[in-house]
């Protein structure tokens, strides 16, 4: 009963008024770090649009097409399909039905529809971003128990690709890992993100393998022994969303349960979240004690965090 070293109790899981507060702000900043590329692109865009004195006109500055197929209302996604006369008629369609009736102040219009176009975009992004931001904080915490514990480790860069010592990297190379790797009393481990699990035929956040980082494969991944431990990680900490996000981890840690018992394996199973409400704790405190979980924490509470971090390192 690991968990019992930072939860007493369902009301220790909940995510108070002032951590969800914290977590909208943080993703607040992120939203305005990452938006800041874009207004960037509208100014520049802006400067050179402001060179013509009629919207048609816009049509003979190449440099700017990329721009106005997204004051078109063109996405990235979208601009693969329609193709070049597809993407022309888009931005005929803008210049003749929103930027001539502007008048003067067509360059603004056009400006404005960018921003609406592009912000779309940053809202994609931001959806993503909140399962990095998640995955990043762990990282983290992972890293300063070992270096903590005094344990030698290795984490997989950015790019997939490198395993490099944890000890030759900076704070941020280490939150952008792809993965971790450690050994200890009881053997090699090495953890990654979103690994498909071919016994269960899906993707699962959390995956901690018996072996050490560099024999890590199909090999690996095929033999049921090679599960130490698996998780479920929500980071999302809006509360109108955590009752969705605990039953899509609740099943899938329910499925990985059922598929490994199946062969006579148990693997752990963990669940890290941001947004817990009062029901929600109630039933992953059940689990915790039901031994169907064998460890949980609150992702706003460091010190969960921690505690959990240490059972992971050492298991």
């Amino acid at each position: 009963m690991s968990f019992a070293n930072h939860l007493k109790s369902a009301k220790d899981l909940v995510t108070s008024y002032e951590e969800t507060r914290a977590g909208f702000i943080s993703l607040a900043l992120e939203r305005n770090k990452r938006s800041t590329p874009f207004i960037d692109e509208a100014r520049a865009l802006q400067a050179r649009a402001q060179t013509v004195k009629k919207p048609q006109d816009l049509l003979r500055l190449n440099d700017i097409r990329s721009g106005l197929i997204s004051a078109a209302g063109v996405s990235d996604k979208a601009a693969g399909h329609l193709g070049e006369e597809g993407i022309d008629e888009a931005i005929k369609g803008l210049i003749e039905t929103f930027l001539e009736p502007a008048g003067p102040k067509f360059v603004e219009e056009l400006v404005f529809r960018y921003l609406l176009t592009r912000g779309d975009t940053l809202g994609g992004t931001m959806r993503n971003i909140i399962g990095f931001l998640a995955q990043r904080k762990l990282n983290t915490a992972i890293a300063a128990a070992l270096k903590i514990a005094g344990v030698t480790s290795f984490f997989l860069g950015a790019g997939g690709k490198n395993w490099s010592n944890t000890a030759d990297a900076d704070q941020d190379e280490i939150a952008l890992a792809k993965g971790l790797s450690w050994t200890v009393g009881a053997g090699k481990r090495t953890l990654l993100y979103n690994i498909k699990v071919p016994q269960i035929g899906s993707n699962v956040d959390l995956c901690l393998f018996n072996c050490e980082c560099k024999s890590y494969g199909e090999k690996i991944l095929a033999l049921n022994d090679s599960f130490v431990a698996l998780g479920e990680l929500k980071g999302g900490i809006d509360p109108a969303g955590a009752d969705e996000h605990w039953k899509t981890a609740r099943s899938a840690l329910m499925r990985i349960r059922n598929n490994f018992s199946s062969q006579k394996r148990n693997p752990l199973l963990f669940f890290i979240g941001a947004a817990i409400e009062q029901r929600m704790g109630s039933e992953i405190w059940s689990e915790l004690q039901s031994g169907q979980l064998n460890n949980a924490a609150n992702l706003t509470k460091p010190i969960q965090v921690a505690s959990l971090c240490n059972w992971l390192i050492t298991i």
